[in-house]
């Protein structure tokens, strides 16, 4: 279980470990909590008073303190995992579903004709419809996309990391989601 850190203002920064979200608890540097406490932590006995020290993770964190200057980057990193998410594993030559492993990353203009490496320029394709695009342009083919892609917004982000996510978290996160966004009819 992960739990989900946000700076104090209620923007995302990570998914924490249970070990890196109690550590921020016991040096006093959370400074609210949403949704019930999801994990209990037992440590020792306290010598003096012979209780057993215990304590409750919350789903949602808000940390104090300045952020480090990545956490707040505009555009989200792209990689296989949550662009293959982002497009729901579907194809976007012939608007196939596809297993992960019957999938690529696929640049719209290729990289050898100027395209970039960019959430906006690249979509998930089939390897046979990347095989038979190979090095050529859209209208090369006269093909034309099944959906168009996007470069998803930080709230976006988080749920695209594919972890396994928690009620209070997806509310959260979605509640931030654009009303067009894929995801949204996904998990809906």
């Amino acid at each position: 279980m992960d739990v989900l850190q946000l700076d104090v203002s209620g923007r995302p920064q990570a998914w924490l470990s249970a070990k890196e979200a109690a550590v921020l608890y016991v040096t006093n540097s959370v400074a609210w909590t949403l949704g019930d406490p999801c994990m209990v932590l037992r440590g020792g006995v306290q010598r003096r008073t012979g209780i057993p020290s215990r304590l409750e993770l919350h789903p949602i964190i808000a940390v104090r303190g300045a952020m480090p200057s990545r956490a707040w980057r505009t555009q989200p990193s792209l990689s296989n995992t949550k662009l293959f998410a982002r497009d729901r594993q579907v194809c976007a030559y012939c608007g196939g579903h596809f297993h992960l492993d019957d999938l690529t990353r696929e640049h719209i203009v290729p990289t050898s004709r100027g395209g970039i490496d960019s959430w906006m320029n690249c979509i998930t394709a089939c390897r046979n419809c990347n095989g038979r695009k190979g090095n050529r342009k859209l209208d090369e083919l006269g093909w034309s996309l099944y959906y168009l892609p996007y470069m998803p917004s930080l709230h976006e982000d988080m749920i695209l990391r594919g972890r396994r996510i928690l009620a209070d978290q997806m509310e959260f996160l979605l509640a931030s989601v654009p009303a067009h966004s894929r995801l949204r009819e996904r998990l809906i």
